[in-house]
């Protein structure tokens, strides 16, 4: 099977900004457990969700200019 050089590096960024995503969800959780998630958690969740699609547009963005010149 041959993959494409471009195609390992979306793949590498994706699986980067993925694991990111899950460490920070585990952290929220860690930090914000007292015995559920409090609402300070629910709001950092929120966030980081926002933030992680945020993310996702501008590294797609950022691959797109990258990969096409």
């Amino acid at each position: 099977m041959d993959v494409d050089r471009d195609t390992v590096v979306e793949i590498a960024v994706s699986v980067g900004a993925v694991g990111l995503f899950v460490a920070v969800i585990v952290a929220i959780g860690g930090a914000y457990n007292q015995g559920g998630l409090s609402t300070g958690g629910g709001m950092a969740l929120v966030g980081a969700i926002t933030g992680f699609v945020v993310l996702m547009s501008v590294l797609g963005i950022g691959l797109a200019y990258y990969l096409n010149r």
